[in-house]
């Protein structure tokens, strides 16, 4: 399980000169509009992180799938694109044991070797900077877009519902 979340996430952005900055938050709501409220960012611009198993036809893996905080993902089209016949969204206990964070709080990066990571691609193309929480529900961090595409590099894969 990954551990200090939120000092992985700074290294690596700093690592890569990304301009990004941490803010220190009250925790949010359940919501990815409450929270984009507190950030006083809009609701497109959050990069919401599902963590999700997909398996069938001979497939079995985890996957964080991230795609922007305002659209719902369409799972049979995430489980058909990356090889499987279904997918759902990991239990409480498997997203803390790949990301070390609790619901609401997992980044768009992946810190363990287990989770592949990808990214539906319209999460780029609206807006310069995207959001998300940094590992905790009152931690969030905020990154120029083409740096988050750049150092993180998640697979495009289409499954935001149309």
């Amino acid at each position: 399980m990954p551990e200090n979340v939120l000092d992985q996430l700074c290294e690596m952005f700093r690592a890569g000169n990304a301009q990004f900055r941490v803010l220190h938050h009250e925790a949010a709501g359940k919501t990815s509009q409450s929270v984009a409220e507190i950030r006083g960012t809009e609701l497109g611009q959050g990069a919401k992180a599902l963590c999700c198993t997909v398996k069938g036809n001979g497939v079995k893996c985890h996957v964080l799938a991230v795609l922007p905080a305002d659209k719902q993902a369409d799972l049979p089209k995430l489980a058909a694109a990356l090889g499987g016949r279904r997918a759902s969204l990991a239990s409480p206990d498997e997203v803390r044991e790949l990301t070390g964070c609790v619901f609401g709080a997992v980044p768009p990066v992946s810190l363990h070797p287990d989770l592949r990571l990808v990214a539906d691609p319209s999460l780029y193309e609206r807006y310069d900077e995207l959001a998300f929480n940094a590992g905790a529900l009152d931690t969030s961090i905020i990154i120029r877009t083409e740096d988050y595409r750049r150092i993180v590099a998640p697979e495009p894969v289409s499954f935001v519902k149309a």
